[in-house]
C-alpha cells in the first residue's frame, strides 16, 4: 500500500470537514487518480469515490470493474462497494451521505451529479475545488521530481529539433518531428505541439497547418506531453534565417516580462503579483492590448490546473506549487512572441524547471 494515498485521503477528509461539508464525491478524473492511484475511464456506469470525515472512504464501482479497483494501490484503504447492472448506484451512493453539503469534483459527468441529487435530495452541492484543487496545487517531492524530468525532456526535444533545418518545411511536419523527439526523450505521449510561423504566430493556440516556413519569419514553438504521469509545457520563439529589428525588440520585451514575473515568485506572495509583474513590463512598452491572456496556469497531472497566474486568482503562493509563466505579444498579420517556463515555488523563492535559453533563437 502506498503511504501517499493514505495521507492524501486523510487530508481530503480533513479539508472536507473544515469546509463544513459532510462528504466529498469524486468521479474518474485526475482527482481520483491523485487520491487513490485508480484511474478508470469515465463511462455511463458511474465510479464514485466518497470521502467522509472520520469514516472509511468508499469506492462505488460497477461489478465488472471491481477486479481492477481491487488492484489499486489504495484498495486496502477503501470500502469497495460493487453494483450490478440493474442496481441503482446513485441510491447506493446516497446512502453513504450524512446530512450536510456534499463537495463534488469538477470532472464528474453532469448526468451522474443530477442522478445523485435526485437519489439524495436535501443536500447542498458544492464544488470540491477548494479541497482537492488546493491539495493538488502543492506538489510533493516525488511529483516535483517527475515535473523536473518532464521539463528536462522537453528542453532536450527542443535541442534536437533545432539541430535540423526548419526553413522550407511545413508546420505540420515540424510538429510531427517535435512530437517524436518528446517521446524519444521519455514522454509517454506528446500531448500538443503548436508550431506557428509568420502571421500564424499571432494566434496563441494555432493548430499546425501545411504552411511552409520561410526565412525572415518568427516561429513560435509551444509543446509538451506526459512523462511519468506529469505534464511538460514550454514555449520558445525562433527567428528563421534572420531576425528583424522589430522582432528582436518585441522578443526582448517579452523576455524581460517573463524574467520579471519569475522574479516575483516567492512563498507568501499572491499569484496575481506574478501576472502583474509581467503585465507592467508589456504595458509600459506600449503593447498591453496585445497581451490578452493570463500569465500562467498550474500544471501537474493536468496541463491546466489550479493555481492560475491571473488577476482574479486569490491564491497565496506556497512551496511546492507549480505553474507556467508565459507572457506573450501578438501582432495581427505580422507575428507573435511567447516565452514559457514551468516554475516551482521553493521555500525561499523559485526554481525554473526549464533551462533552455530564453534569448531569441535564430535558426535555418
Amino acid at each position: 500500500m502506498d503511504a501517499r494515498f493514505e495521507r492524501r485521503l486523510a487530508e481530503a477528509a480533513e479539508r472536507t470537514a473544515a469546509l463544513g461539508a459532510a462528504a466529498l464525491v469524486v468521479g474518474p478524473s485526475p482527482d481520483l487518480a491523485y487520491l487513490t492511484g485508480y484511474d478508470p475511464t469515465p463511462l455511463e456506469r458511474p465510479t464514485l469515490l466518497v470521502v467522509r470525515p472520520e469514516r472509511r472512504p468508499a469506492l462505488v464501482v460497477p461489478m465488472l470493474e471491481r477486479p481492477l479497483a481491487a488492484e489499486a494501490p489504495s484498495a486496502g484503504l477503501l470500502e469497495l462497494l460493487a453494483w450490478r447492472d440493474g442496481d441503482d448506484p446513485y441510491e447506493l451512493t446516497g446512502a453513504l451521505l450524512r446530512a450536510g453539503p456534499v463537495l463534488v469534483s469538477d470532472r464528474i459527468w453532469g448526468v451522474h451529479v443530477l442522478a445523485m441529487q435526485s437519489a439524495a435530495p436535501g443536500h447542498a452541492w458544492w464544488s470540491a475545488a477548494p479541497a482537492i484543487g488546493a491539495m493538488r496545487a502543492r506538489k510533493d517531492v516525488e511529483e516535483l521530481a517527475a515535473l523536473r524530468r518532464a521539463g528536462a525532456a522537453a528542453d532536450a526535444a527542443l535541442t534536437d529539433l533545432l539541430r535540423g533545418r526548419l526553413i522550407g518545411r511545413r508546420e505540420v511536419d515540424v510538429a510531427e518531428e517535435l512530437a517524436e523527439h518528446l517521446v524519444a526523450h521519455g514522454h509517454a505521449i506528446a500531448a500538443f505541439t503548436i508550431v506557428a510561423s509568420g502571421p500564424n504566430a499571432a494566434s496563441p493556440h494555432h493548430e499546425p497547418t501545411e504552411r511552409v516556413l520561410s526565412a525572415g519569419e518568427a516561429l513560435v514553438l509551444d509543446f509538451g506531453g506526459v512523462l511519468d504521469g506529469y505534464y511538460s509545457d514550454t514555449t520558445r520563439t525562433v527567428a528563421l534565417g534572420e531576425a528583424s529589428d522589430r522582432l528582436r525588440q518585441v522578443h526582448e520585451i517579452v523576455r524581460t516580462a517573463q524574467a520579471a514575473a519569475t522574479d516575483a515568485v516567492r512563498p507568501g506572495a499572491p499569484i496575481a503579483a506574478v501576472d502583474l509583474a509581467a503585465r507592467r513590463v508589456i504595458d509600459s512598452a506600449g503593447y498591453g492590448e496585445r497581451f490578452f491572456h493570463r500569465t500562467g496556469h498550474g500544471i501537474g497531472l493536468e496541463v491546466h490546473e489550479p493555481p492560475y497566474a491571473s488577476q482574479d486568482d486569490p491564491t497565496i503562493l506556497e512551496p511546492g506549487m507549480t505553474f507556467s509563466i508565459e507572457p506573450g505579444i501578438y501582432l495581427d498579420a505580422e507575428f507573435g512572441v511567447r516565452i514559457e517556463d514551468i516554475v516551482a515555488v521553493t521555500p525561499d523563492g523559485v526554481e525554473a524547471l526549464n533551462v533552455s535559453t530564453r534569448e531569441l533563437l535564430v535558426c535555418d
